[in-house]
């Protein structure tokens, strides 16, 4: 890890790097101990990991999708995880909120920072947090896919039109402006390659998180999804995605204008 950090003088991207280091070891542990089984990947670290996501991400996110495959405990599986990287000779330190709907593990590694540069404090974290649904909406499609990232990984997760239809989920129910959500369905938008949203999957997590709105199909969710960035605080939103943004292009390009004349576009089609 720390050769991947020296490559880097800015210490933002350091950080970031790190982290995603950390993310794809977490992930093999995860893989290797066997807690995948019943899992699907999503979110915004799936999008990095799966498809080039030219932003960083933070959290580990999945949904408990096959329960008949195998039991799921999070404090069991985090035990199996910290003793994989303890293993490898990591320092760890975990905190679990399990008991609700979204269980999750933090797993902080304490000193790894400034061991890496990145902090003149020995104590500071960098924390890794694992969280997974419960009690998913029904609906998203399962696939599988071997990506390497720092790591070779077999990742089950929910499909392109699913996760689609997360995010728009997110966008329209988060009441504060993620700038990541935003830049995340600009970056989808930007390429005809993505379908369009898993609409089951989409109308079934809005019913589950108390939608007042009506049911979204092929004609109407475009212009919901546009009134809803239009009423967006983009300061906020920029502030939010600005340190997790990769210099690419897309990143250059992204702006609310941007998204609302992609949105339009594609409400014309």
């Amino acid at each position: 890890m720390l050769d991947i950090v020296r490559r880097t003088e800015n210490p933002v991207l350091g950080r970031n790097l790190a982290r995603e280091y950390l993310q794809a070891r977490v992930l093999l542990a995860l893989q290797e101990t066997g807690a995948m089984i019943p899992l699907a990947f999503q979110g915004g670290t799936a999008l990095r990991f799966l498809f080039d996501l030219p932003r960083f991400s933070e959290d580990l996110d999945f949904a408990l999708e096959r329960s008949d495959r195998g039991g799921f405990d999070l404090t069991a599986t985090g035990e199996r995880v910290t003793a994989q990287l303890r293993g490898e000779g990591y320092k760890l330190a975990t905190k679990r909120k399990t008991g609700s709907v979204v269980e999750s593990l933090m797993i902080g590694f304490p000193g790894l920072l400034h061991e890496a540069g990145l902090s003149p404090h020995a104590s500071q974290r960098m924390n890794i947090r694992i969280e997974v649904d419960t009690k998913p909406p029904v609906g998203a499609h399962l696939t599988t896919s071997i990506v390497r990232r720092h790591a070779l990984l077999n990742l089950q997760h929910h499909d392109r039109a699913s996760l689609l239809a997360g995010k728009l989920h997110a966008i329209l129910q988060r009441t504060w402006a993620k700038g990541r959500d935003l830049f995340d369905l600009f970056w989808y938008l930007s390429d005809a390659r993505w379908p369009g949203p898993n609409f089951l999957f989409l109308n079934n997590a809005l019913r589950q998180t108390g939608w007042e709105g009506p049911s979204l199909d092929e004609s109407t969710w475009k212009s919901v999804v546009r009134d809803k960035v239009a009423s967006v605080d983009w300061k906020t939103a920029e502030q939010d995605v600005a340190p997790f943004l990769e210099p690419d292009p897309a990143a250059r390009l992204f702006g609310k204008e941007g998204l609302l004349n992609l949105l339009d576009a594609e409400h014309a089609t």
